[in-house]
């Protein structure tokens, strides 16, 4: 990094040094930029929170009583003479990538961003600047993801195979973002949606912005014999608890991006895997740079090392700086995962 640069890497987060304002911090500011609700890029403990409306249910409901401020997409705002504003990132519900101006100097920082539109985000859209700070968490060639369509016509019909069976289906989805894309696709003319406990609060936080179909939350009093045929969607905790027994006889699926490698569903120990994720793959992630016109890139969380390389032999003036954020990690690993019903 250089000491002209807009935005800073620091021991608690990307800094603004003119502005006097973290993105996405790590550790407890006086005044944050938060790009999404996941809890590597939404932290309790700042003063004052800044974030896109739709994303203000989310962190309200995650981090209690917090003192957040909303803004539109595209609505410039300042702070000491350096110009904010929020895009679309794509990624989940809310998900943004902050532009950040300062006399004639553009930076994008990207957040986590996927250039598929899932149909209950904001779509991504690409901002130009001088300067793009970019994920990277499928930063291989080997990621190449199906349009999602394919992968939810698979899920909904290993869904009728399960059924026909007299198997229940239970999908695995982190909490926020993928569970609620899950829902908007299944089909509910194949039977009866349950969901466990973390799931159902936070898509009642979500429902008033969605078209989601009608789900049926799981308790303590849900019979078995109730649930067999139907579909149950969980996080991924909920694999191999105790929790799962009433639905015997089942099959488990899990979704993620990382489904795309080779022995990474035996690994979950799920019997199926659906390759769908909430970031970009490889060429998803070229693609927008691209479309960026920066004409240098720093990586952030992910396979760095090799995609900015990769950058770096195509022409771009490419680094890395680390974070303290976890890509997809984060969809398995949340502490929200762990709720129970």
């Amino acid at each position: 990094m250089k000491q002209s640069d807009l935005l800073i890497f620091n021991s608690k987060g990307i800094y603004c040094p003119k502005a006097q304002v973290y993105l996405d911090p790590w550790k407890p500011v006086k005044q944050a930029i938060i790009t999404h609700g996941h809890s590597d890029h939404a932290r309790y403990g700042h003063k004052n929170y800044l974030t896109h409306h739709s994303n203000i249910p989310i962190l309200k409901h995650r981090l209690g009583d917090i003192n957040v401020q909303g803004v539109e997409w595209g609505e410039p705002f300042q702070i000491n003479g350096v110009t904010f504003s929020l895009h679309p990132a794509g990624h989940i519900i809310g998900s943004a990538q902050v532009r950040v101006e300062y006399k004639g100097q553009v930076w994008v920082f990207t957040g986590d961003y996927k250039d598929e539109d899932d149909g209950i985000s904001a779509p991504y859209s690409p901002i130009k600047c001088h300067t793009m700070i970019t994920e990277c968490t499928f930063g291989l060639p080997a990621f190449k993801w199906k349009p999602q369509n394919q992968v939810f016509d698979e899920i909904n019909n290993w869904w009728q195979s399960n059924k026909e069976e007299g198997k229940t289906s239970v999908l695995f989805g982190y909490s926020l973002g993928k569970a609620q894309r899950i829902l908007k696709y299944l089909d509910p003319s194949i039977g009866e949606i349950y969901t466990h406990g973390a799931i159902e609060k936070m898509t009642e936080v979500l429902r008033p912005q969605l078209q989601l179909p009608k789900t049926n939350l799981i308790t303590k009093e849900t019979k078995g014999k109730e649930i067999q045929g139907s579909m149950v969607v969980a996080p991924p905790s909920a694999h191999g608890s105790p929790w799962m027994r009433k639905f015997v006889p089942y099959e488990t699926g899990t979704c993620s991006g990382w489904m795309a490698f080779r022995g990474a569903r035996a690994r979950r120990g799920t019997d199926k895997g659906f390759v769908i994720s909430d970031h970009c793959d490889w060429q998803g992630l070229l693609k927008s740079i691209k479309a960026s016109e920066a004409e240098r890139v720093i990586c952030t969380h992910g396979y760095t090392d090799i995609f900015s390389k990769y950058l770096r032999e195509i022409g771009y003036d490419a680094s890395v700086e680390n974070t303290d954020y976890e890509g997809e990690k984060d969809e398995v690993n949340s502490s929200e995962a762990t709720e129970t019903a």
